[in-house]
């Protein structure tokens, strides 16, 4: 499953020791975007927990989850578990701003256009096979 939203604030981190290790786990709160928006705790485990902990409040973000619950005691417990999640909108495309400031810009392939509206491009270049 997918959600998209905004970061409304990172919740508790928490961190503990099971029989295979250590683990952390890191709440991020969103807000959808949506006519009547929800607000759903999402929880990032091991390696995402670090990555969420680098959200900004405000940042919009799609994350793809699973959902599952189960039963202890007789209560029900749901978890929203992201497996993954990427920055989108404004803060993304400013984070990868400097990898693409070091490409080289495309080379123009359209031909110039003369006075009259049509192109003065009569030659065809070797990729080029179209008759016109």
């Amino acid at each position: 499953m997918e959600i998209i939203g905004k970061v409304v604030k990172l919740g508790n981190l928490i961190n503990g020791t099971s029989a295979r290790g250590p683990w952390q786990k890191q709440e991020l709160i969103i807000e959808t975007d949506e006519q009547y928006p929800k607000t759903v705790c999402l929880n990032c485990w091991s390696d995402l927990a670090n990555e969420a902990a680098n959200l900004a409040p405000g940042q919009m973000v799609k994350a793809q989850i699973s959902v599952e619950s189960r039963e202890f005691n007789g209560k029900w417990y749901t978890d929203v578990r992201v497996w993954r999640f990427d920055p989108i909108g404004q803060n993304a495309a400013q984070s990868a701003a400097p990898a693409q400031a070091h490409q080289t810009p495309p080379q123009s392939t359209v031909a110039p256009i003369s006075a009259s509206g049509y192109s003065d491009h009569t030659e065809s270049s070797p990729e080029d096979d179209l008759p016109f």
